[in-house]
């Protein structure tokens, strides 16, 4: 059969054994676009009693490959795992140099009774920084809605600039990442990259809506040129003006212009096209009457608004979040294998309130501080989302 030997290697390049596996593990498919050898086809002729034909000199390695786990785990909650059904599933397209091994679809779940894995996306190219490019257009293309996903930090990892340097060791994530992964970690090559496709979207929609029927005759429906890009997450105004015709469009945001160019038609979930003469993929989610875009492991959401219509939102009145700090809410989907204490029970710092089952782990939920618990909401053995309401504490005076 086949078996895989595990090593680590030194600043000197030093090889040292750790373990071997006599089975293919997850990253075979590397091994496979660099020899160009099908494993797991000779694995099965020979089982069949078929010789091996191969020496080891005719293995012959050639470019580089990298693969990327995808996984249903949310890297902005420590990366915890996320189940659900595949709402939108759709993988980059397979080519000489991108392949997607999976066993999931569209419409499918992703339960809390396995492993996390989605699929195992591997790009390849004549150099490591081809792989990587490869790699990050790859990411960027594969759309899944549904579920979290760790495709965000994934992307994050491919544009730092330490790991495409290869100035990499098995600290590289907790020296890169001390404190966990958040939003500021993404990498952001040119913030106005994503107003400009929310710019081209909405006009896109503007143009549509001007030449529907039965508007009246002395009315007509004028498409802007001017409008502001209101960002949903920091609140920050984006100044911009377009012009164009037949997909080809310019949008200047402030006193820099984009040339954009693409086929992208109304209700596409992805916008693949051409700024600035560079290639770029983003996807599209509709929100109301905005847009979150998805790009490099970002995600923004922007409302296109006209001037005025910008200068009234600024006199919105903020609606506060509910506040939820006495409560202790579920993490993650799983099931409430235990309920570690009762009502009307004073928990201290660090003693465990509950246990959660997800994905073939049991994760321990511990009090934050001192507390006395007033309601217990979820019963042992309930099936858990993400935010369900598990124990309510008494407020403070």
């Amino acid at each position: 059969s086949a078996g895989t030997v595990e090593f680590i290697v030194d600043k000197d390049k030093n090889f040292y054994f750790l373990e071997m596996n006599t089975r293919l593990q997850v990253e075979h498919p590397v091994t496979e676009l660099v020899t160009g050898e099908d494993l797991v086809e000779w694995m099965i002729r020979i089982a069949n009693d078929e010789k091996l034909t191969l020496a080891q000199d005719d293995v012959k390695l050639t470019g580089w490959a990298m693969e990327t786990r995808i996984y249903a785990e949310d890297p902005f909650r420590e990366f915890l795992p996320s189940t659900g059904r595949l709402v939108r599933y759709q993988p980059p397209a397979e080519s000489a140099s991108v392949r997607v091994d999976t066993g999931v679809f569209e419409g499918g779940e992703i339960s809390m009774y396995y492993d996390p894995m989605v699929a195992k996306l591997v790009t390849y190219g004549e150099t490591r920084d081809d792989a990587i490019a490869e790699m990050r257009a790859a990411l960027d293309a594969y759309y899944i809605r549904g579920i979290s996903h760790n495709i965000p930090f994934v992307a994050a990892v491919m544009a730092n600039k330490r790991f495409q340097s290869g100035n990499i060791t098995t600290n590289f994530i907790a020296e890169e990442y001390p404190n966990g992964f958040s939003a500021d970690d993404l990498p952001n090559d040119d913030p106005a990259m994503l107003v400009v496709v929310a710019g081209y979207l909405n006009q896109r929609v503007a143009e549509r809506n001007a030449r529907v029927t039965g508007q009246v005759s002395d009315h007509p429906l004028q498409v802007a040129e001017s409008w502001v890009a209101v960002s949903g997450d920091d609140h920050t105004a984006f100044d911009i003006e377009i012009d164009g015709v037949n997909n080809d469009y310019i949008v200047a945001i402030g006193d820099r212009s984009y040339g954009v160019s693409s086929d992208w038609k109304i209700g596409d979930a992805m916008f693949v096209g051409v700024i600035d003469g560079a290639p770029v993929c983003v996807q599209i989610d509709v929100e109301g009457v905005g847009y979150r875009l998805s790009a490099n492991g970002i995600q923004r959401s922007f409302k296109v608004m006209l001037p005025r219509v910008a200068e009234l939102q600024k006199l919105m009145p903020f609606k506060a979040p509910p506040d939820m700090s006495n409560f202790l809410l579920s993490p993650m989907p799983g099931l409430l294998v235990k309920v570690s204490v009762t009502e009307g029970q004073t928990v201290q710092p660090g003693e465990e309130l509950c246990i959660l089952e997800a994905m073939k782990m049991e994760n321990v939920l511990k009090a934050e501080s001192k507390g006395v618990v007033k309601k217990i909401h979820a019963e042992q053995g309930a099936n858990l989302s993400v935010d369900a309401i598990i124990i309510e504490f008494e407020k403070d005076e």
